[in-house]
C-alpha cells in the first residue's frame, strides 16, 4: 500500500519523475507558515520548501543586533483577543492559544532569537508540512489544458529533484542585499557581515551608506565608542511617527539624530551613492571623492595623483578620512530562480526591489502564482503594513480565501444579519477588528445589501484593490448596493515633512469628522460595484473611487468609537439616509402604535414585534423608557376596564385612545371567510 501511494504521488513526464502537490509554498518564514496553516485547516494538498534546517532562517541572522522593532504589547486593558492583535505585531493567526507571542517574550521590542523559537513552535505544534534543507533553484512552467490555471509549475531543488504543483505561493521574502557599485566599493563592508562588537570600532571614524532602520541600528550600536559617524543616503530621513509607516525610522534606533542635532560631531548627508568613489591611502584610511574626479585616472597610481573634492572646496563635508565604510541599504527579491516563462518582472521606481503583482497578490505575468509576505509589499509600499508580520498575516488569509473560491468553490466567508443589526455590526468591527486596523486603506469590510434592504451580508477584510472583481473573487452577489468600511489617516497628515505634533491636530466634533487626522473609520456607500475603469482612474490620494455617499466617524483619542452622540448616532443617520429606512429599535408599545398610524413599519418592528419578538414592556423597563422620553407615562391613568394599568393590552388600548384611534371590541375585528 505504501508503494502504491508513493507511486500515485509521482507524475512521469518526458521520462522525469515529479512529486505532485496542489499547492507549493516557497519559504518557511512567517508568511510561508501562515499560508501553510490556512491550507492545512482547509484540508488541502500542499508542501512548504525551506532552504534552511529550520523555519524563519532570516531571523536567525537579522536584525544583526538582535532587537526587533515590532511591538509586543503585553497589556491593553481588554481581554478581547481580536482587539489585542492590534497591538501584537509578532503573532501569526491560528486557533492555538499557546501560539500568542506575548507568551514567548515580555519585552516590548523582543529579541530576534525569540522569533526563531516562536516560528519553530508554530510549525511543529501545528504539524505543518515543511520540507527543510530544500533550496528551490529553478522554477518554470509546463503548459497543460487540464491544469487549474492552464499550466503546472515545475520546481527543481539543489539535488536536481523535481516537484510539480498547480498553484505556487512565493513566500521567500526579500533577502538579497542591495549593493551599489562605484569606484572603490570593494572597500565597503556589508551589514550582513560587519562586526557587531562595539569594541571593534573604538576610536574609529565611520561612514554608513543608507538611512533605514538597519543603518541607524548599526549606528546605535557603536555610537558611544566612535570618533564620529557620518551617514549618507539619496533621500532625507523619514521618521515613522511623521509618515505613519512602520518601515521608516523608528524612535528606538534614532539616537544618531540626537547627536547630530545636539552638535556632538555625528551627522547626516544627502547624495546619490552612485556618484561617490572611495580611495584608500597608504595608511589604510578611506577618502571620499566623486566619481567624475576619477575619470581617466588610474586609481592604482595612488591617492596623490587623484584630485579630491577638498582640493577645490576646502570645507567639503566629508574631507576627513574614514576608517570604515558600512553598507546598510536593505534587501531585494531574488528573481534569479524564475524562468523567463513565468515573466516575474521587478517593479518600477521605488518598488523595483519587489516583483510586479496585482492588488489580489497574484503575479501580473503568470496566473496561479501568488506572492506573499514581505515580497508582496509593492501593493501598499510606504502606505500600510503589508511588508510586516502584523500586516501580511491578514493579506495571506485574504489570498487563501481567494484561492478557496477559485479552485474549490468555497465562497468568501460571510454572515447574514437582519438590517436592524447594521449599525451594531459596523460599530463592533471598527472597535475590535485587527485586520482593518493594521492594513488600513488596503483591506476593507464589505456589506452587501439584500433585496428590499431587509438584510445584509457581511464580508471581512477583502482587498479593496480588486473591489470591481468582488462577485467573481468571492462567489457573493452585490446586486443591491454595498457599503465599504476601511480605516484611514487624514489626507494631509502623513509625510516626511509633516509636523504631526502641531496644536489643534485632533478633531473632536462629529460635524468635522471628515477633517480627522488620526486613524479613523470611513464608510463608503455605492449603489453598484465600481468598475475597473473607475478603480484605475480614481484620485491617487483616495483609496477608492468616488462613492454615492461617504461618512467619516470622528477620530477618537482612545480609538474607542462607541460614544452614542459623537460616533453611533451620526453613523446611524448616515445609514438611514443611504437606505431610506429607519434603523432605530422600538419597544413593543411603539410598534403597536406604528401599526395603526403608519403605512410601513420600521424594520425593527417588522422583524421583532410582528414576529412576536422584541422588548415587551415591564415595569422597570417602562420606567427607564419614560424617564428617557421614549414613552409616555401611563402609570397614573385611570383605565375604564378592570385590567391592570401596566398590563400589555391595557397600555395599548390607552395609547390608541390618547391618539384618537377608536377602540373596537375584539369580536368586531373577527371577520368571516367571505369578508
Amino acid at each position: 500500500l505504501g508503494l502504491a501511494l508513493y507511486a500515485g504521488s509521482l507524475c512521469v513526464v518526458s521520462g522525469a519523475a515529479f512529486l505532485y502537490h496542489d499547492y507549493c509554498v516557497i519559504g518557511a518564514g512567517p508568511a510561508g507558515l501562515q499560508a501553510a496553516y490556512f491550507l492545512q485547516q482547509a484540508g488541502r494538498d500542499y508542501i512548504v520548501f525551506e532552504r534552511s534546517h529550520a523555519p524563519g532562517s532570516f531571523f536567525a541572522l537579522y536584525p544583526r543586533h538582535r532587537k526587533l522593532i515590532s511591538i509586543n504589547k503585553q497589556y491593553t486593558g481588554k481581554s478581547n483577543s481580536e482587539f489585542n492583535l492590534r497591538h501584537d505585531w509578532n503573532s501569526l493567526l491560528s486557533h492555538d492559544r499557546r501560539l500568542i507571542f506575548r507568551r514567548y517574550s515580555r519585552d516590548f521590542f523582543p529579541n530576534a532569537d525569540t522569533m526563531v523559537r516562536y516560528l519553530e513552535d508554530f510549525a511543529s505544534l501545528l504539524k505543518l508540512q515543511v520540507q527543510y534543507n530544500t533550496a528551490i533553484i529553478h522554477v518554470t512552467l509546463e503548459k497543460h489544458e487540464q491544469a487549474w490555471n492552464g499550466h503546472y509549475f515545475i520546481l527543481t531543488d539543489q539535488d536536481r529533484k523535481n516537484y510539480k504543483c498547480s498553484s505556487l505561493l512565493v513566500a521567500a521574502g526579500t533577502w538579497v542585499p542591495n549593493v551599489v557599485n562605484f569606484p572603490g566599493s570593494e572597500y565597503v563592508e556589508g551589514y550582513e557581515t560587519v562586526s557587531i562588537n562595539p569594541e571593534d570600532f573604538t576610536g574609529q571614524t565611520v561612514l554608513i551608506l543608507g538611512r533605514g532602520n538597519s543603518a541607524f541600528e548599526t549606528a546605535e550600536n557603536i555610537l558611544g565608542v566612535t570618533n564620529f559617524i557620518h551617514m549618507v543616503s539619496r533621500s532625507r530621513v523619514r521618521l515613522s511617527w511623521a509618515t505613519h509607516y512602520v518601515g521608516d525610522l523608528r524612535a528606538i534606533n534614532n539616537g544618531l539624530l540626537d547627536t547630530y542635532q545636539l552638535k556632538s560631531l555625528d551627522g547626516l548627508l544627502e547624495g546619490d551613492l552612485e556618484d561617490l568613489a572611495i580611495v584608500k591611502d597608504q595608511k589604510g584610511k578611506l577618502h571620499i571623492t566623486l566619481r567624475f574626479y576619477l575619470e581617466n585616472r588610474n586609481i592604482s597610481a595612488g591617492i596623490d595623483s587623484i584630485t579630491l573634492p577638498q582640493d577645490e572646496l576646502d570645507n567639503f563635508a566629508t574631507r576627513a578620512p574614514y576608517d570604515r565604510v558600512i553598507r546598510c541599504l536593505g534587501w531585494k527579491f531574488d528573481f534569479s530562480i524564475y524562468n523567463r516563462s513565468l515573466r516575474m518582472m521587478p517593479g518600477k521606481g521605488n518598488i523595483k526591489k519587489y516583483p510586479q503583482i496585482k492588488p489580489s497578490y497574484e503575479s501580473r505575468g503568470t496566473r496561479g502564482l501568488f506572492v506573499l509576505g514581505t515580497a508582496s509589499h509593492s501593493v501598499d509600499f510606504r502606505k500600510s503594513a503589508g511588508g510586516f508580520i502584523h500586516g501580511f498575516r491578514y493579506t495571506t488569509r485574504a489570498v487563501h480565501r481567494l484561492l478557496e473560491n477559485r479552485h474549490h468553490g468555497v465562497p468568501w466567508p460571510s454572515t447574514v444579519y437582519p438590517i436592524t443589526q447594521l449599525t451594531n455590526s459596523i460599530i463592533k468591527r471598527v472597535n475590535e477588528a485587527s485586520g482593518l486596523y493594521q492594513m488600513f486603506s488596503v483591506l476593507a469590510d464589505i456589506i452587501l445589501l439584500r433585496e428590499n434592504t431587509t438584510a445584509f451580508e457581511y464580508l471581512e477584510e477583502y482587498p479593496i484593490g480588486v473591489l470591481p472583481e468582488l462577485e467573481m473573487q468571492t462567489g457573493r452577489k452585490a446586486r443591491n448596493g454595498l457599503f465599504v468600511i476601511i480605516m484611514e489617516y487624514g489626507r494631509n497628515f502623513s509625510g516626511a515633512d509633516k509636523d504631526v505634533f502641531y496644536y489643534n491636530r485632533a478633531v473632536g466634533e462629529a460635524q468635522h469628522a471628515w477633517q480627522s487626522n488620526f486613524l479613523h473609520p470611513v464608510i463608503y456607500y455605492y449603489k453598484r460595484l465600481p468598475t475597473e475603469r473607475e478603480m484605475r482612474l480614481h484620485h491617487p490620494d483616495w483609496p477608492l473611487p468616488r462613492p454615492d455617499a461617504i461618512h467619516h466617524i470622528v477620530e477618537d483619542f482612545l480609538t474607542d468609537w462607541t460614544a452614542p452622540n459623537a460616533h453611533v448616532l451620526p453613523l446611524r443617520r448616515f445609514l438611514e439616509n443611504c437606505l431610506s429606512t429607519d434603523l432605530r429599535n422600538f419597544f413593543a408599545e411603539s410598534c403597536f402604535l406604528f401599526a395603526f398610524t403608519h403605512q410601513k413599519l420600521p424594520p425593527s418592528c417588522q422583524q421583532g414585534y410582528v414576529r412576536m419578538q422584541g422588548l415587551v414592556g415591564s415595569q422597570e423597563l417602562r420606567h427607564h423608557a419614560v424617564k428617557a422620553g421614549l414613552l409616555q407615562d401611563y402609570s397614573h391613568t385611570d383605565f375604564s376596564d378592570d385590567r391592570a394599568p401596566d398590563s400589555h393590552g391595557g397600555s395599548q388600548e390607552q395609547m390608541m385612545r390618547d391618539h384618537g384611534i377608536p377602540v373596537r371590541p375584539l369580536q368586531h375585528l373577527v371577520t368571516t371567510k367571505d369578508e
